[in-house]
C-alpha cells in the first residue's frame, strides 16, 4: 500500500515568550502557510486540530478554504471535529462547499471529542443530550445525519407555496459526491473502530487510546487496526478503507533542534486515568534521524497504517515546522516505504 505522511497541528496560540504564534490570526495564517510548505516539500495531507473555548483552531471550514485557495494538490483534512458541537446539515453544507472549492481534497476527521477546558461546552452551543443518551450517542446521532446529509438523503419537506405546488422532501445543497468516502472517524478503543468499519468511515485512530491491555500503544494500535480492517471486509463495502495514526516525531540535526528538543530523547509509553478509564498514550520519537527512522520503521501501528500524520509544535512557527518536515520527509519517512508525492505519480 502507498504511504502517505501529513502534518497534524493544534494550532494553539500564546502571546508568552519563545512563540511565533501570538494572536488567533498568527495560527490561522501560519497553519496556511504550513500547508504551502508541505505541499512544495512532497507531503500528502496538511490537518488541524478542532478544539472550542481555547486558544486553539476551532472553525475547521473557512481554515480549510483559505488552504485550498493557496494549494493545488495535498489533502485538506481534520483530526478530529467534535461532532457534540456541530449542527449536522449546516456541517454538511460548509463541507461540501469547501471541499468543492478545494477540488474534492478534504479528508475530514470527525469524532464523538476528547476532553475540553469547557463544562457541558456542547451545551452551551445549545446541544443537549436526549434523555437516557450520553455525549457519545449524541455525537452518534448527529453523525448520522451528516453522514446521510453529504450522501444526497433528502431531510425535509418541501414548501409547495414556493415550489410552484411540487411536493417531496429535499436535500442540503450543494452536494460533493465523493465526500462521503473522505469521512473518518477518530477511534480510541478497538470495539469504536469495529462500529466506524459498519458505518463505511475511514479510521483515523486516536493519538490516546481509552483502554490498557499491558501490551505496548503501537501494538494495542496495530489489533485495533486489524479489527478495523476485519470488520471492513464483513461489512461488504465496495472501496478501500484508508486507516491514520499520529506520532510526535521530533530528529535532532542543529543546535536549535537540541536546544528545543535534546533534553526530550524518546520517551516511552504512558499510561493514566482519563475521564475514569484506564488509558495508554504512545510515546514520542526524538533522536538522531537514522535511529528515528530505525525506530519508526518497527512501529507495529505505522507498519499498518496507509497515513502517517506528524504532530508539529505549531508555536515554533512556519520555518521550524517546515525545517522539521523536511528532516522526517528526507532522512526518516523512507524508511517506511514513504516517497514524495510528485515521485510516486512519476512512478
Amino acid at each position: 500500500m502507498d504511504k502517505r505522511i501529513g502534518f497534524l497541528s493544534f494550532g494553539h496560540w500564546q502571546p508568552i515568550p519563545g512563540s511565533q504564534v501570538r494572536t488567533g490570526r498568527d495560527a490561522l495564517v501560519q497553519s496556511v502557510e504550513l500547508a504551502v510548505a508541505a505541499e512544495e516539500l512532497g507531503l500528502d495531507g496538511a490537518y488541524v486540530r478542532v478544539h472550542h473555548f481555547a486558544r486553539q483552531l476551532a472553525s475547521p471550514f473557512p481554515l480549510l478554504t483559505a488552504m485550498a485557495v493557496r494549494t493545488h494538490r495535498i489533502e485538506l483534512g481534520t483530526g478530529v471535529i467534535d461532532m457534540r458541537y456541530e449542527n449536522p446539515l449546516y456541517m454538511a453544507e460548509e463541507a461540501a462547499a469547501a471541499d468543492l472549492l478545494a477540488g474534492e481534497r478534504l479528508q475530514l476527521g470527525i469524532s464523538r471529542g476528547s476532553p475540553e477546558t469547557a463544562l457541558r461546552g456542547a451545551e452551551a452551543f445549545g446541544y443537549v443530550p436526549p434523555p437516557e443518551a450520553d455525549d457519545a450517542q449524541l455525537a452518534r446521532e448527529k453523525t448520522a445525519l451528516f453522514l446521510a446529509a453529504i450522501s444526497g438523503a433528502t431531510v425535509v419537506d418541501a414548501d409547495p407555496r414556493m415550489t410552484g405546488g411540487a411536493t417531496g422532501r429535499l436535500a442540503v445543497q450543494p452536494q460533493s459526491p465523493g465526500l462521503r468516502q473522505r469521512i473518518w472517524w477518530g477511534s480510541g478503543t478497538r470495539q469504536t473502530a469495529v462500529w466506524t468499519a459498519q458505518q463505511g468511515m475511514n479510521l483515523m485512530s486516536s493519538t490516546l487510546l481509552s483502554e490498557d491491555t499491558g501490551v505496548p500503544f503501537d501494538e494495542l494500535q496495530a489489533e485495533q487496526i486489524a479489527l478495523y480492517r476485519a470488520a471492513w471486509a464483513e461489512a461488504g463495502w465496495g472501496h478501500e478503507p484508508r486507516v491514520s495514526v499520529s506520532r510526535s516525531v521530533m530528529p535532532i540535526t542543529s543546535d536549535l533542534d537540541r536546544q528545543y528538543f535534546g533534553g526530550e530523547r524518546g520517551s516511552g509509553d504512558q499510561v493514566g486515568i482519563l475521564e475514569g478509564v484506564r488509558a495508554r498514550f504512545g510515546k514520542s520519537y526524538v533522536g538522531e534521524p537514522d535511529q528515528l527512522a530505525e525506530e519508526l520503521a518497527k512501529d507495529a501501528a505505522v507498519r499498518d497504517a496507509d497515513t502517517l500524520l506528524l504532530t508539529v509544535p505549531n508555536m515554533l512557527g512556519v520555518e521550524y515546522n517546515a525545517h522539521l518536515l523536511e528532516t522526517v520527509a528526507r532522512h526518516v519517512a523512507p524508511a517506511i516505504g514513504w516517497v514524495p508525492a510528485g515521485e510516486r505519480a512519476a512512478g
